[in-house]
């Protein structure tokens, strides 16, 4: 016979220990080490939370069993995430190989001009993320080729960054193929069309607003990009041929293929073509002058798939462009996420998000105050869990009741952990999705995140909706003698 856990629930200093530990770890780690923190000091610190944690729930209670499950049933609801950060190495490894990397630079340098770059960016982004439903495989495929782009364009990283984001979480938040959005309208018991009609206003604001933002950074004067062209075209060679992997990806994207094996498939895309049109260079990166040439081809891209291409053209430009990817490239990532999303588990067994929030829920009862206080309960569970889906989830179970008590239509709540849930997620260094954008775009979430203007402006923008009471929908009131 099972033994029951005798649980006494947290006091307030127990429930916030475990978070301020964290976030002064963290920025201890940031302090320390910079940039660098994202290699192992970061993931020191989360552990060290997370001990903390453990420790604390123990003494309420919660055996260390229950704990250590807790944590291994989190870091289990990652493995998606994880396998889609190994397959995203891959797929940049690869498509460095191939030359798809530099066809996107290549071809962007000849239309594209810095004074319209990051708006351009973001709108093209967000027509794309709205079109295959996915922040992570936009980010992932043009994404990784506007980078380049930026950077031959000596543009800055961090607002090409923000602009990359801005658009494809604009697509998350209002595509009907979105998992973050038919999850946000399947746990407040919307319909989904209602749902996207609501978080379209929200985002399209939003949207609206980072355009004008990112047009007015452009950086205006001439640029001429003959040198970097000329130096492109000496080391690799360039044909429309070279974007067959990003259809294969655009493909199966919209024919709502799961994200990993979409861009896996891009990723073995661009192996094949790396093969076809390049067989010397694939055999020349694998170093397979002993081996026969088909061998030393297929090493090249099995090389390429997991510890990613390094170039050496001559031409100091083109290698930075190219020497990259792999899945060994996310290893430093996927470390950073499993501890994140173990530490969120043990704080979830342990009841401190209930106490830090519960006791405010009972208490609202103005529309501006409840619709604040669940963005800042939404934006703090990404912080606390590091995981978008339990900021969605859990939130939403917390506030429902809430919301039903003043009379609003479940539209509001779903709307409001729609604009904060997943636009949020992006902005916290240690959240799987702020990870996977530093990881992939090559830039550090603190450094972009001042310029991502669509993910901390769409959470205001429900806030101030409902302050001034605009499209706050209410119960219909039923008649005396009728349920």
């Amino acid at each position: 016979m099972s033994q029951v856990e005798d649980i006494e629930p947290l006091n307030l200093l127990e429930a916030v220990i475990p978070v301020a530990s964290l976030v002064v770890l963290v920025a201890l780690s940031f302090f320390l080490f910079g940039d660098a923190g994202s290699g192992g000091p970061n993931q020191v610190a989360m552990v060290m939370a997370t001990l903390i944690a453990v420790f604390i729930a123990w003494r309420r209670g919660h055996s260390l069993k229950s704990l250590h499950a807790a944590a291994a049933t989190s870091v289990s609801s990652g493995i998606g995430a994880i396998f889609i950060l190994f397959a995203v190495g891959a797929l940049i490894g690869t498509w460095a190989l191939s030359g798809t990397l530099v066809a996107m630079v290549y071809y962007g340098l000849q239309l594209l001009n810095p004074n319209y770059f990051y708006v351009t960016t973001a709108l093209i982004c967000a027509i794309v993320s709205s079109s295959i439903g996915s922040s992570w495989t936009t980010a992932g495929t043009i994404g990784v080729g506007f980078m380049g782009i930026a950077v031959n364009m000596n543009l800055d990283p961090a607002i090409s960054a923000a602009a990359i984001i801005s658009g494809a979480y604009f697509g998350d938040t209002t595509s009907p193929l979105s998992d973050s959005t038919n999850l946000a309208a399947g746990t407040a018991g919307v319909g989904l069309y209602d749902h996207i009609r609501e978080t379209s206003i929200t985002s399209g604001l939003a949207l609206a607003l980072s355009l004008v933002v990112f047009f007015m950074l452009g950086r205006p004067g001439d640029f001429d990009a003959t040198e970097k062209i000329r130096a492109i075209e000496s080391a690799f060679p360039t044909t429309p041929w070279l974007f067959l992997p990003i259809a294969v990806v655009a493909g199966m994207a919209l024919f709502r293929f799961p994200p990993f094996t979409a861009i896996f498939a891009g990723a073995i895309a661009g192996g094949l073509v790396a093969a076809a049109a390049s067989p010397d260079r694939v055999a020349a990166f694998a170093g397979g002058t002993d081996l026969p040439r088909a061998l030393a081809v297929l090493k090249g891209v099995w090389l390429a798939l997991a510890e990613g291409y390094r170039a050496e053209t001559g031409h100091a430009s083109v290698d930075q462009l190219v020497s990259r990817g792999g899945m060994v490239s996310m290893l430093n990532t996927i470390w950073l996420v499993i501890t994140a999303l173990a530490f969120g588990g043990v704080v979830e067994k342990a009841g401190v998000l209930d106490r830090l929030v519960g006791p405010v829920v009972g208490r609202l009862k103005s529309a501006g105050g409840l619709v604040g206080a669940m963005t800042g309960s939404v934006a703090g569970t990404n912080v606390v869990t590091a995981d978008q889906y339990i900021a969605i989830v859990l939130p939403t179970r917390m506030f429902g009741q809430a919301f039903a008590r003043l009379g609003f239509a479940p539209i509001v709540l779903s709307r409001t952990v729609g604009a904060t849930a997943t636009p949020t997620s992006a902005l916290i260094p240690w959240n799987s999705c702020g990870a996977y954008m530093a990881a992939t775009l090559g830039v550090g979430t603190l450094h972009y995140a001042p310029y991502a203007i669509f993910c901390a402006v769409s959470p205001l923008i429900v806030i101030a909706m409902a302050v001034l009471n605009v499209r706050m929908p209410r119960m219909p009131v039923a008649k005396d003698g009728q349920g």
